[in-house]
């Protein structure tokens, strides 16, 4: 049977186990618990059904992570992003691990993991920059054992400060191959996606296609859909269509052009269509839009 874990025998830990405010719990990511920990023997710690997403960083020393039917290996710098509604069991090596972890929750973290998630990211990634994370989490210990009135706030611009950062990393985060080579090949794909996005900025008035693009810049039609929506977080369709609403909502604000004038002036030929894409963006059609700013 393996060992319980428990403070004092064996892990020596610094910890804050913090209750959010009402508020804080229905509306922001909160706070559980952050803090550190140096382990004394090797021991493994299991759980599930937690609602919780649980963060953590190896400062030094080995282990192992288990997780959606997977065994990883952790050393230092390495660093843990699971969902704790999930089972999961951590194990300490005889080399005896440091760690600093955050366990936080919120109503719209079901949705955030899940992109993490779909942009290919795994349980388990070694970042270029570890020392920002342990920072983050230096500052969420800092703000969480204040006095300060507005901590659930802070906690929460924390908190998605090292969300972002996981989804920065996560775009590059692939195991089992060269670092260097997986730079320049993710700089390369970035490189040329951005020019495709400036490409859509700039020509949003006239008709785009998958095929014109693709043809274009020389990348596989799909190829581009896939790595274009890992990269800014929707597809090339739904991008094109965020930048002509944009532009739409500014004309219907400062300018008294026509709606079909500016359904055109926004690449969209068929002002009804034009009308539909907008309600189904912003809730309102053009004209409502309008009167209400």
């Amino acid at each position: 049977m393996n060992p319980t874990l428990f403070d004092g025998t064996l892990v020596k830990s610094n910890r804050i186990i913090y209750t959010p405010s009402d508020f804080a719990k229905a509306n922001l990511i909160h706070l559980q618990e952050v803090g550190e920990l140096q382990a004394q023997k090797p021991h493994t710690s299991r759980r599930k059904n937690l609602s919780s997403y649980l963060f953590f960083m190896v400062l030094a020393g080995e282990g192992i992570l288990e997780y959606e039917g997977e065994s990883h290996t952790l050393k230092q710098g390495d660093c843990v992003f699971v969902d704790c509604h999930k089972a999961y069991a951590h194990s300490c090596s005889e080399s005896l691990w440091r760690l600093k972890w955050v366990h936080f929750y919120g109503p719209n973290m079901g949705g955030i993991y899940g992109k993490y998630a779909e942009r290919g990211a795994r349980a388990v990634l070694t970042p270029e920059d570890g020392a920002a994370y342990e920072k983050l989490m230096d500052e969420i210990y800092a703000v969480a054992s204040s006095n300060a009135y507005s901590k659930d706030m802070q906690i929460c611009e924390k908190l998605t400060s090292l969300l972002t950062l996981l989804m920065e990393d996560s775009y590059t985060a692939q195991s089992g191959a060269d670092k260097g080579t997986i730079r320049q090949r993710n700089a390369a794909k970035r490189q040329n996606l951005q020019a495709v996005k400036e490409y859509l900025d700039a020509h949003y008035t006239s008709k785009v296609t998958l095929d014109m693009l693709a043809e274009r810049f020389y990348i596989n039609k799909y190829y581009l859909t896939r790595i274009f929506k890992e990269q800014f977080g929707e597809s090339v369709t739904e991008y094109l269509l965020q930048v002509r609403i944009t532009r739409a909502k500014q004309q219907l604000r400062f300018t008294n052009k026509p709606i079909d004038e500016i359904a055109h002036e926004c690449g969209m030929q068929d002002a009804n269509y034009f009308s539909r894409m907008f309600k189904k963006v912003e809730g309102a059609t053009p004209g409502e839009y309008r009167r209400m700013w």
